[in-house]
């Protein structure tokens, strides 16, 4: 008799997705692992816009469809032992969410959790870094185009009677879902650290620095034998020795850097709103609607989830393409803050930080001998370089949040897409085009670490 599975991987497609995104990963995952050694299960039930109805609902759906499947298999004779989970976009959110419910029905006292990881997840959100005028007008009409999933995401939400945002809750240490988290043997994810136009660095990787936004300044280091794409985790970076230009042209260079960052939130408050608002808006107010039915069905009990199994304490201790394009276009326009030197406002103690940085760009500090001319600095001594990141101006919601899922620890590897400008849907290769080749290369190392 051929052997059955006795691991069951799931995989959690992300916002606005559908199964057939992650047909790359399911493939991957198959040429390494037989039928009769691994048993793939692609999640169904929050594909396209069921993904507006938030993380729990979602969440709430998944948990539902993995213990109807291992129902399913051991009726038919299969018994899993172990469990991983995949998480995409959104989906690593709704992943987690999902674990945190099977782990307080306790799910994980009879099947071993084994990998979690994630690809490019916002685990702290995707609200634009909260200083500036138009990163407030950005982060709360940002937050309104997305029913709850927007709310939430963008971390003005209530949860439930916490009093606090869902993805506070979610990264509490007391909560069932870092308790969930901290059951796996190995938790990993994958963060791109350019061009990512729907979850920047920042979030993905659950860091308060992005050392990577001046990549022209720095050299970047690789993995090896994943030179170009996976970055070495524990040696990032170095730095470049400075290209030497006239003071008036160093102005001119940052003046210039600055009207180009905000050029496109600029262009979107000119051209598109008068343009194209109506479309957008009624779009996005139609499928909140509609959301707004499907989550009035699914807390009755009436959309095929018996909801009440999954309304357990939170806390251990108290027991459509365009849309899709221009929210992301949209999200990747925003300018990073940081913190002002001498904030009062503090940052995650798990990770360094540069309270002393006033500028919007990394600091090369040179400690030469004092000189008025930077040539003669350069070239007559060997500078030591060293690179000092500025510390994100992130809501203290997000810093408590970076130490907690810090403290459960992950293994975290920027990615560097390079082919393609939509490095979002490249890191996992989500659909078969060219310039995406680069997602084979992040596959390849995400085996490398996947136990079965």
């Amino acid at each position: 008799m051929a052997t059955k599975p006795d691991h069951l991987c799931v995989l959690v497609h992300g916002l606005w997705g559908n199964p057939a995104h992650l047909k790359f990963l399911k493939t991957s995952l198959r040429d390494k692992y037989a039928e009769d050694k691994l048993h793939i299960l692609v999640v169904k039930r929050n594909a396209g816009s069921f993904t507006y109805d938030g993380v729990h609902t979602g969440g709430e759906r998944v948990a539902n469809e993995v213990e109807e499947t291992l129902e399913e298999l051991a009726r038919n004779g299969t018994e899993i032992k172990k469990i991983s989970v995949i998480g995409y976009s959104l989906g690593g959110l709704i992943s987690r969410y999902a674990i945190g419910l099977l782990y307080s029905k306790g799910v994980f006292e009879r099947i071993e959790p084994v990998n979690f990881t994630t690809f490019a997840t916002p685990h702290l959100g995707v609200r634009t870094p909260l200083r500036g005028k138009i990163n407030h007008i950005w982060n709360v009409l940002g937050a309104r185009t997305l029913s709850m999933s927007g709310r939430q995401l963008f971390m003005i939400d209530n949860f439930r009677d916490t009093g606090r945002p869902l993805l506070s809750v979610l990264a509490d240490a007391d909560s069932i879902f870092v308790k969930a988290l901290a059951q796996f043997k190995h938790r990993s994810l994958y963060a791109n650290i350019l061009n990512d136009r729907t979850v920047t660095y920042y979030t993905a990787g659950i860091s308060q620095t992005d050392p990577f936004e001046r990549l022209s300044e720095i050299q970047v280091k690789y993995v090896k034998g994943y030179e170009g794409v996976i970055v070495d985790p524990e040696n990032p970076v170095a730095p470049k020795e400075p290209e030497v230009l006239p003071a008036f042209h160093k102005r001119l260079t940052s003046g210039t850097a600055t009207v180009f960052q905000r050029a496109p939130i600029m262009a979107f408050l000119l051209v598109f709103i008068p343009i194209g608002t109506t479309l957008f808006l009624v779009n996005s107010a139609i499928q909140s609607v509609r959301s707004r039915q499907r989550i009035r069905l699914h807390e009755e009990g009436k959309a095929g989830v018996k909801v009440e199994g999954y309304r357990i304490p939170l806390m251990i201790n108290t027991a459509r393409r365009e849309v899709e394009d221009m929210f992301e276009n949209m999200t990747n326009a925003q300018p990073q803050e940081y913190l002002e030197a001498g904030s009062e406002e503090l940052a995650s103690p798990t990770q360094p930080t540069s309270p002393g940085l006033h500028n919007r760009r990394m600091s090369f500090a040179k400690h030469t001998e004092n000189t008025d001319s930077d040539v003669d600095s350069i070239s007559n001594e060997k500078a030591a370089l060293q690179l000092d990141f500025p510390t994100l101006a992130l809501t203290q919601h997000q810093f408590k949040m970076i130490e907690n899922l810090d403290n459960v620890g992950f293994k975290k590897f920027p990615v560097h897409i390079q082919k393609h400008r939509h490095s979002h849907a490249a890191i996992i290769r989500r659909m078969d085009k060219k310039g995406f080749e680069e997602g084979h290369v992040v596959a390849k190392h995400w085996l490398s670490h996947f136990e079965l």
